[in-house]
């Protein structure tokens, strides 16, 4: 049996347990996972520290930047070792880890190593009081060492999407990924080596959150920063963590997103970006669509086309190149998703199309797959239309005017992200730019461009990441001023 270990001070290291790592596509355990306990994450701690002090604090910008190309390298390098590790582990189709997950990992050193070469501070020149002149101007340093807890639905997509920048910054890191999904943050350790990052700049403990290594991160004094994705509830209890010792903290946090399609767009458009929204990643990205609102003159084409598409979808293996649909991350959370199935039948929805789990007469009925769902009928109070679901689901609802969609969609604790399909692009900005949200889509889905801000309002998330606010988050800029 494989087991995957902690990595800390450059060495994979045991820690004061082993759990399993479940393949979600079949439930048979594919590997033991070294959880860490409070010694190890103390000693990841103080690996950290001490980079902070050693050969990496020396390294000037550019030098810093050369060895994440060479991250970025080595992580192309093992492209099918990633694969075969993110696909074990979240049950994702290969096709999806291929073209989103690895690409994108190996994207976001390249980007930030890029952006931190070319990003300035402003400088004034200050009159002072007595005639003369001062000059202001300011410098990048490093936070520190700071946590990293990643999520199990994009593990190394959203890893790297942290580590890079930090590092980028000088910074030294100690990351918790998801107890589901550990492989893809060991595995990138190797990639550090061959890369030339030094001992102790990333440091890997495994394990849970209470009581584990999660909670032993967030407490640990010699954290400086704590950056987090996942569901919101754990957003607030990491907050309340760091309080005592005023931490900062970078949140992207759940999500209950819209979309609103206007009688005017292109419609096998919106049918097919939409068909990704809800149902990419078997419904499992932050950024998914789970309450649709359509213009009431297309609202019954739109919903037979897009339940069409829903009943298209092949739900599969995952190793296989045909299949659209994985299973669920695991036990736990099929059942969360089946509860609000569930739940939905009790509030009197519509049944469109799924509503159940995928039957298959061999050992994937011993995974973690429901079938692909979409509800009507249901009012804008039902706790179907207002909680994250997180699975492939999702409701849909008419309207008649504007101002009603805009109003219905904003009607949310989450302001993550919103999509607006129109031919009408006048419209298109006058609607995005109602929305409460961090990051609106017209008439396209999941368009990332890795320099813009993101993040998300409410419930959603604190700060924004990416390009220049990414690099701000993990830099402490200090103000020079000299007279002249």
């Amino acid at each position: 049996m494989k087991l995957i270990q902690n990595y800390i001070d450059g060495r994979f290291v045991s820690g004061k347990s082993e759990f399993a790592d479940i393949n979600p596509a079949d439930g048979t355990v594919i590997a033991q996972v070294a959880e860490a306990g409070k010694a190890q994450v103390d000693e990841a701690v103080g690996a950290a520290r001490s980079a902070l002090l050693g050969e990496w604090a020396l390294l000037g910008v550019r030098e810093r930047a050369s060895r994440l190309h060479r991250v970025a390298d080595s992580i192309e390098k093992r492209f099918d070792c990633f694969v075969q590790a993110e696909v074990a582990d979240t049950g994702k189709p290969v096709s999806l880890a291929s073209i989103l997950d690895v690409p994108r990992a190996a994207a976001n050193f390249r980007v930030f190593a890029d952006l931190v070469k070319m990003a300035g501070l402003e400088s004034f020149q200050t009159e002072t009081p007595d005639g003369t002149n001062a000059l202001n101007y300011a410098v990048r340093k490093p936070l520190g060492v700071v946590g990293v807890i990643t999520p199990w639905n994009l593990p190394l997509l959203l890893l790297t999407w942290k580590v890079a920048p930090a590092l980028a910054c000088g910074n030294a890191v100690v990351v918790k990924p998801s107890e589901e999904t550990p492989a893809t943050a060991s595995l990138l350790a190797e990639a550090m080596q061959d890369a030339g990052i030094p001992n102790g700049v990333y440091n890997v403990v495994h394990g849970f959150g209470p009581e584990s290594a999660g909670e032993f991160l967030t407490q640990h004094a010699g954290v400086d920063a704590i950056t987090f994705t996942g569901e919101s509830k754990t957003g607030a209890a990491i907050m309340k963590s760091v309080a005592p010792t005023v931490k900062p903290v970078s949140f992207e946090l759940g999500g209950k997103n819209a979309a609103i399609v206007f009688a005017d767009c292109n419609f096998e458009d919106a049918v097919r970006g939409l068909s990704d929204a809800v149902f990419l990643n078997t419904g499992q990205v932050c950024l998914c669509a789970e309450r649709v609102y359509v213009e009431r003159k297309i609202f019954s084409s739109f919903v037979e086309s897009l339940k069409r598409r829903a009943e298209s979808l092949h739900s599969g293996w995952p190793s296989d190149e045909k299949t659209d649909l994985g299973p669920l991350i695991s036990k736990q959370h099929r059942e969360k998703v089946l509860s609000y199935y569930r739940l939905a039948r009790e509030e009197c929805a519509t049944l469109v199309t799924g509503g159940g789990t995928a039957k298959f007469g061999d050992s994937r009925d011993q995974g973690f797959y429901v079938q692909p769902t979409i509800y009507t009928g249901l009012p804008e109070s039902a706790r179907c239309v207002k909680e994250e679901i997180f699975g492939p689901v999702c409701h849909i609802a008419p309207f008649d005017a504007e101002e009603e969609a805009v109003a219905m969609a904003n009607d949310t604790k989450y302001g993550l992200a919103a999509s607006i399909w129109t031919g009408d692009l006048k419209r298109g900005h006058r609607v995005a730019q109602q929305m409460n949200v961090g990051i609106t889509w017209v008439n396209c889905w999941f368009l990332r461009d890795l320099r813009t801000p993101f993040g998300g309002t409410g419930l959603s998330g604190i700060g924004r990441e990416g390009g220049m606010h990414s690099l701000n988050f993990y830099s402490e800029l200090n103000n020079i001023c000299i007279r002249l």
